[in-house]
């Protein structure tokens, strides 16, 4: 975000800083305290007084963005390998157990070149190293504890224990009763520094099963990840985080151990603990816990960037299912000086039941059950400002596409009104005290604004701009990216029955 300052604004500070303080987000005003080890590894703590819980979420810079040809869907597979255990947790011997893992990467790469002779590939010997690699698997497993870190954690009275993988980042989170803090060190640190990576295969075709229940029988999963593949043609956010099927079930071990530590160094993880804490016993847990972790590579941006769209692309998506469509238009990413603009012509649009689009299709004409706008699938690059429409049969998706058209254009010549711009920031008022609320959502804004932008106040400072967003600057935004051009359309439509013979 940038700031101008004439010279009256900077002499008014000088001789006001409390007037300046007073300026701040609540949610700057925190009182966070950032604790850096010289590993890099970064700790934000918050005490909040009240409930003995002690919130922790941990961000690492390493998402699909991240992942290189070959290994999609490695990030979310390393997620759950985190839950596997370590050298002492999640097994009975250790030792005997990992003799097998060479055994088992070998059929696993018999398997591998087996199948990636396409056309040619012999079925039946698949089958059999299929059977074979599953066969050692089971083997190993026979040294190994299921689910010990969860159950470990579970009888600590822990809670919302789960992990998620985003395209720029993924995270680890948890609570712990405030007498139980310690052990959150104790754990995490094993886990970082001694990972193991058992039951590789077998889970494997765990997330390989994810990728069949949230894409390929399900019509909006279908639907975003061809949307997704159409408008980006060249940057990974093109790419589905979940992984390509045939990615998934040919990474081995060896390309999982060099993603993690290519991108799971101390120096590229953020965590954020807030709740019912003593902020120095936490600072003497991290450096005792973490400090002695050898700094990993720095996180490297994306280097690739998407070439400039040079006409509407339109696709559709056959699948059994009632119509819906996504309608999406290239914009900067989240850290550009027209991101708050367009977040707040969104909320103008579909934010809320009094916005212009639900008024127009959900309550006065019925043609939409849904219309919604978001800027996705991540932050850090340029990304897509999307439209979503479901229409109420007989309604089609060309109305809420005409709708949507026609409210763009009509802001282009236009501004939003004082009343419409005075009710998105009572919006955003309401939401900066409700983002407050719980130790848990404060946790993952520190943590995320920390990883993504270096900065946990950011977050709340991109909330602030937004209520300094004008009539003029949404029109701006309204002119510069919404035309055709610019457009990528993905219709869901069912396909063509079959054409029914007759006979004379």
């Amino acid at each position: 975000m940038r700031v101008f300052l004439g010279c009256t604004a900077l002499l008014t500070l000088a001789l006001a800083p409390s007037l300046a303080a007073q300026e701040r987000t609540p949610g700057e005003q925190l009182p966070v305290v950032k604790h850096v080890l010289p590993n890099g590894m970064t700790f934000l703590f918050l005490r909040r007084p009240g409930a003995p819980t002690v919130s922790f979420v941990t961000h690492f810079r390493a998402g699909g963005v991240d992942e290189w040809t070959g290994i999609s869907g490695t990030a979310h597979l390393f997620e759950h390998m985190l839950f596997k255990g370590t050298h002492s947790i999640g097994t009975k011997n250790y030792a005997a157990e990992v003799a097998l893992f060479p055994r088992v990467d070998a059929v696993a790469d018999s398997f591998t070149a087996e199948y990636r002779k396409g056309a040619l590939t012999d079925s039946a010997q698949l089958g059999r190293l299929r059977d074979r690699l599953k066969t050692l698997e089971d083997s190993a497993r026979q040294y190994a504890v299921s689910n010990e870190l969860d159950r470990i954690l579970t009888e600590n009275g822990a809670q919302n224990l789960n992990a998620s993988t985003g395209n720029d980042a993924t995270n680890y989170f948890f609570s712990l009763p405030s007498n139980r803090a310690k052990l959150w060190f104790v754990l995490e640190s094993d886990r970082i520094r001694n990972p193991v990576l058992r039951e590789f295969y077998s889970e494997r075709e765990v997330v390989l099963e994810e990728r069949r229940l949230r894409v390929e029988t399900q019509p909006f999963g279908m639907l975003l990840e061809e949307y997704l593949a159409a408008a980006f043609r060249a940057h990974p956010y093109g790419r589905p985080v979940v992984g390509v099927a045939s990615e998934i079930q040919t990474v081995d071990r060896q390309a999982a151990q060099e993603y993690f530590k290519r991108f799971y160094g101390p120096n590229n993880a953020v965590v954020a603990i807030v709740g019912d804490i003593d902020v120095d016993s936490m600072k003497a847990w991290a450096t005792r816990y973490f400090a002695d972790i050898p700094t990993g590579e720095p996180h490297r941006p994306v280097v690739t960037q998407e070439p400039p769209q040079r006409g509407e692309r339109r696709i559709d998506v056959e699948y059994d299912a009632n119509p819906q469509v996504l309608i999406g238009y290239h914009v900067p990413s989240a850290r550009h000086p027209d991101a708050q603009a367009l977040a707040v012509l969104s909320q103008i649009l579909t934010g809320g039941r009094t916005s212009r689009l639900f008024q127009r299709l959900v309550i006065r004409d019925r043609v939409a059950t849904t219309i919604a706008s978001f800027q996705f699938p991540g932050s850090l690059y340029p990304r897509l400002f999307t439209f979503q429409g479901v229409p109420i049969a007989p309604h089609t998706t060309q109305e809420i596409e005409t709708a949507v058209y026609e409210e763009l254009a009509r802001l282009t010549r236009e501004p939003p009104t004082d009343e419409e711009l005075q009710r998105v920031r009572n919006q955003i008022e309401a939401s900066a005290v409700q983002r407050l609320a719980s130790s848990f959502g404060v946790a993952f804004q520190l943590s995320n604004s920390e990883a993504l932008w270096y900065d946990w106040t950011q977050t709340f400072r991109d909330q602030a701009a937004q209520s300094r967003v004008t009539a003029a600057d949404v029109q701006r935004v309204a002119r510069a990216y919404f035309d055709r051009g610019n457009r990528t359309v993905a219709t869901l439509v069912r396909p063509p029955k079959p054409a029914t013979g007759g006979t004379n």
